[in-house]
């Protein structure tokens, strides 16, 4: 397809966060990327040494800390944005995946997909208050923000459960394959899962008490990103093979839209208040796409492998983790979205 557009049919919310974020030291214009116009690049900060593949982000909103799944390195960086510096770093991890951070009860999740567990850390000191053994293969993390209960997939297919303040697993949703990506509906409630082993999406009803539908993938491979634009009641997916965006119905997982995008994608957003969504590949690119028909606005070069990333509504921050390439340290990236 190239770049054409193939039509079909056609978070957080922190008071006076952005108070006191003086971010970082700005990086000068001569290192500005392309795309300005939409991402600025802010600053970069060094993230010590760290091997390998990073994978996800969560946020502490009231402390400023982004927590950055090491995976290679087995470790969790920690960093402060508001002193644009690495803080701490948790270790003896085995290979992180996924993080969910739960402000109610002040705990950080990890998930591990080494040896399949969650461990969750106190915010702050980061002490080891728990952990919960999964069955191989702790991934992806996501936090409810309703009920405070965090969902981690994991195996050869399932949702753990996970009570954070009893630090007990309360409820397994079994699943025909391992999910990827996943997301919370805050309206319905409804959760929509990326199956790319079954080629599938799967619907589930209310808190994930019942599969509710299945939409087939086709002939596209490699769902691993998901996000949901609940204000246009679509799910938005981004496959590796091809790499493209699809847009689906919410309601009846009918194809709208499909646009071609860069490759290796781990993470996309939605920036409601300027209607773009954010997409991150692992060839090197963000590319920022219009919410309204996913027309191409720019696409900016980052880091071959800088492919996890985390938008931040209320900082209108987008943070990319850049692992170490060459002769070039990890290091997280900031970008200020703009317009």
């Amino acid at each position: 397809m190239g770049e054409s557009i193939r039509n079909v049919q056609h978070g957080i919310g922190v008071t006076g966060l952005l108070v006191g974020l003086t971010l970082l030291a700005a990086v000068p214009a001569s290192a500005q990327q392309d795309g300005g116009s939409v991402l600025e690049l802010e600053s970069k900060v060094p993230l010590g040494v760290v091997n390998g593949r990073i994978d996800h982000l969560a946020l502490d909103p009231s402390r400023k800390h982004v927590f950055i799944a090491e995976l290679q390195n087995n470790s969790v960086g920690v960093v402060d944005l508001g002193s644009g510096r690495l803080v701490h770093r948790i270790t003896g991890l085995s290979e992180p995946q996924g993080v969910g951070y739960v402000p109610s009860v002040d705990m950080l999740l990890v998930a591990n997909g080494g040896d399949g567990s969650v461990r969750m850390f106190k915010g702050g000191d980061f002490t080891l208050s728990g952990l919960q053994a999964l069955d191989g293969d702790a991934d992806n993390v996501r936090v409810d923000a309703e009920t405070g209960y965090v969902y981690v997939g994991y195996g050869a297919g399932a949702l753990a459960v996970i009570d954070p303040a009893t630090r007990m697993k309360i409820k397994d949703i079994e699943l025909p394959a391992h999910p990827e990506s996943f997301q919370i509906n805050r309206a319905t409630r409804q959760i929509f899962v990326n199956l790319p082993n079954a080629g599938s999406i799967v619907v589930l009803a209310e808190m994930g008490n019942a599969p509710r539908a299945t939409w087939s993938t086709g002939n596209d491979q490699g769902n691993f990103a998901m996000t949901l634009d609940e204000e246009n009641q679509r799910v938005l997916v981004v496959f590796r093979n091809p790499p493209k965006l699809s847009a689906r119905d919410m309601r009846t997982g009918a194809v709208i839209a499909e646009y071609d995008t860069c490759r290796d994608v781990d993470d996309i957003f939605v920036d409601a208040k300027r209607r773009r969504i954010y997409v991150t590949c692992g060839d090197g690119f963000i590319d920022v796409l219009n919410a309204s028909d996913y027309v191409r606005l720019a696409r900016i070069t980052t880091r071959p492998g800088a492919r996890t990333s985390l938008f931040i509504p209320p900082l209108e921050r987008l943070a990319v983790a850049a692992p170490a390439s060459g002769r070039e340290p990890a290091e997280l990236w900031i970008y200020r979205a703009t317009r």
